[in-house]
Formats: C-alpha cells, sequence, structure tokens
C-alpha cells in the first residue's frame, strides 16, 4: 500500500477544502442555534429605546418586557415608518422611529410627541453606529442631552404648515430648537435632518392627533352630555354623561 504523501499539493487542497467546510458548517451550525436568542435580544432592546424615549429607564428585561407591554397600545407601519401609540396615565403619547446619517455612519432613535398645547415633544432616545466617542457619541450617551428635548414644541405657534423642531449651533427660540452637541456640529446637523425627515413624513398624523384633541377639549368645554352622545370618545366623557 502507497504511504499518503502529506507533502504533496493533491493532500494540503484536499485536507484545506475538509477543514473549511467542518469550520463553515460548524459556524452556520452555532448561528442558527443562537438566531432566537439574538432576535429576542434586539427585540429587547427595540422595547428599551421605545422605553427611552418616554423617559422610562433603568429596567432589566423582564421589567422593559413588562413595562413595554403596559404602555404601547398600538404599533402601526406609516409608509415604512414605525409608529407607536403609547398610553401613559391616560395620556396618549405617539413614538415615531427616525432614521438619519450622521458623521461617520447610520444614525437613529424614538422621539415621543403628545399634545399639551398644541404637538410638544415628551422624550427623546437616540442611537448611533459609528460616532465618534464623547462628541458625536454623546447623542446616545448623554441622557442631559436627550433631556433637553422634552418640553420643545414640534411647531411654531398655530404654524402647522412646517416643523419647528431643531438641533441649532445657536439657540434663538428656547421653545422650539436645542443646541448642539459641543463638538459635534456634523452630527448634531443629522439628528436635525433625521428629525425633520421624520417629523414631516408623518406631519399628517401629528396634526389629525392633535385637531383630535382639540376636538376633545371642547367637547369637555362643552356640551358634554350631547358630544359624548356623538360618540366622541374622549377622556372628559363618563358613563352617565354617554
Amino acid at each position: 500500500m502507497a504511504k499518503l504523501n502529506t507533502n504533496s499539493n493533491a493532500y494540503i487542497i484536499i485536507y484545506s477544502t475538509i477543514l473549511v467546510v467542518v469550520v463553515a458548517f460548524l459556524l452556520a451550525f452555532v448561528y442558527q442555534a443562537l438566531k432566537p436568542m439574538q432576535d429576542a435580544n434586539v427585540a429587547l432592546d427595540v422595547k428599551k429605546q421605545i422605553l427611552y424615549s418616554l423617559n422610562i429607564r433603568d429596567l432589566d428585561g423582564a421589567e422593559a418586557e413588562a413595562k413595554y407591554a403596559e404602555v404601547v397600545k398600538e404599533e402601526k407601519d406609516v409608509d415604512g415608518q414605525k409608529v407607536y401609540i403609547c398610553n401613559i396615565d391616560q395620556e396618549e403619547i405617539c413614538v415615531i422611529s427616525l432614521k438619519g446619517m450622521g458623521l461617520w455612519g447610520g444614525i437613529s432613535g424614538y422621539i415621543a410627541i403628545h399634545n399639551e398645547d398644541g404637538p410638544t415633544v415628551y422624550g427623546a432616545y437616540f442611537n448611533h453606529e459609528s460616532e465618534t466617542a464623547g462628541l458625536g457619541a454623546e447623542i446616545k450617551d448623554s441622557q442631559a442631552w436627550q433631556e433637553k428635548f422634552i418640553g420643545k414644541k414640534v411647531f411654531k405657534g398655530d404654524d402647522y404648515g412646517q416643523i419647528a423642531l431643531s438641533v441649532v449651533k445657536k439657540v434663538e427660540d428656547p421653545e422650539t430648537q436645542v443646541d448642539c452637541v459641543t463638538g459635534a456640529t456634523l452630527t448634531s446637523n443629522g439628528v436635525n435632518d433625521m428629525l425633520h425627515a421624520g417629523l414631516k413624513s408623518l406631519m399628517h398624523e401629528i396634526q389629525s392627533a392633535a385637531s383630535e384633541i382639540q376636538n376633545s377639549a371642547d367637547c369637555c368645554d362643552g356640551d358634554k352630555p350631547a358630544c359624548c352622545a356623538d360618540e366622541k370618545k374622549d377622556s372628559c366623557c363618563t358613563a352617565q354623561d354617554r
């Protein structure tokens, strides 16, 4: 029987091919085995980001899952953009998903809008793929910067034709503007563009929600029994009114 020549080219090629196939099979097996866990972790991270935009933080996995199920009442897809209808303390809050570009890569986030005297920011959370640590990465890492959006108006006064909420280098209108991250002007510009694009695409929904809240307020101020009998299910209507 001829001795196997381990120094031959044929042996090296066959050995390398078998090794690559075995390693590829093992990697594919591990990937498939871990994929459900990876998908669950990604889904949980999305839920946590939505909760962050609602100013609900520091929850572990089980707590975050439970809180999300409690406050998020509906998930909608509007032309490819995710919108989450939430309820906190009997107040309806709309969380809008955002996607854009920063200095080095993609950025994303969620902004929560409620209708307190017009569409107003309830909270915000931003994320990034590869912004510079200590500079552009502060859009994610700085909770204090994210909290600057709370209470800002989406529109200027009664002008619902143009998004006024902005990230700027110098704040001239404290009601609608947030100052940019120090040393990260380009990333901040990316957040500003992302906000405008995301909110503009849903302007009709935001305006409709604002009108609905105003109609509800008018109902509460007017003839409640007649208004509620007209099937306006606003929060001021009681069983007796209906």
